[in-house]
């Protein structure tokens, strides 16, 4: 299930939701003092057009009439239950979150944590595939002038500008900044409703007979 959903999160994003009016993207951002954060949703349709069973080819097609074809891996159990005219909507989560340690104290390091879901045999196809990491780093240095300060993490030192002044001013030196970036990919197919489905096939077979066929 992990593999159906990386391989549509890439073909749907990458191929998929390059026109902005085939997808629906929101930005979020809050704050309170000595924390803050920002979060990106975006939203992906499409439909599948065409399913491959030899190559476990599914292709799919947005609102704007491009396609795409993936291939869905072994790992992938319930291929059979994809159809032609199954709607496969695509969810993308990233997220990043700041918050400043006074006093400092914490270990200096780097944590990862990763999940995934899917859906049991015989169910549509549908999963989510998350992560999560966290970075604790020392604030080294802070420079009024610039209004920016310097993190030394477990693996670099990065320079780090405060746009708030209010926000800079409860920074100082030997404090700590813990940062937690999060993303997710959900996906989920929805049956083609009564009457859908055999219009789609009659689509394909046209798309079929518009192919160039071999032989002598």
């Amino acid at each position: 299930m992990r593999n159906l959903v990386v391989s549509a999160a890439i073909a749907v994003l990458a191929g998929l939701a390059l026109p902005a009016s085939a997808q629906t993207t929101a930005v979020t951002a809050a704050s309170a003092p000595g924390k803050g954060a920002v979060a990106e949703t975006v939203k992906v349709e499409a439909s599948i057009t065409a399913i491959d069973k030899a190559t476990r080819g599914v292709t799919l097609k947005n609102a704007n009439g491009e396609e795409v074809t993936v291939i869905a891996g072994p790992a992938v159990k319930n291929f059979d239950q994809l159809k032609v005219g199954d709607r496969v909507s695509l969810e993308y989560l990233r997220a990043l979150a700041l918050e400043l340690k006074k006093g400092g104290g914490l270990i200096v390091q780097r944590t990862e944590q990763s999940g995934a879901a899917g859906a049991k045999p015989g169910e549509q196809p549908a999963g989510v595939v998350g992560r999560q990491v966290k970075v604790v780093a020392d604030v080294i240095d802070v420079d009024p002038a610039k209004q920016t300060i310097k993190l030394k993490g477990p693996q670099r030192t990065v320079d780090l500008h405060i746009a708030d002044p209010e926000q800079f001013k409860r920074v100082a030196k030997g404090d700590q900044v813990e940062a937690t970036f999060t993303e997710a990919v959900a996906v989920a197919v929805t049956p083609a409703k009564a009457g859908a489905a055999p219009a789609a096939k009659a689509e394909a077979k046209k798309e079929e007979k518009k192919k160039p066929k071999g032989g002598c």
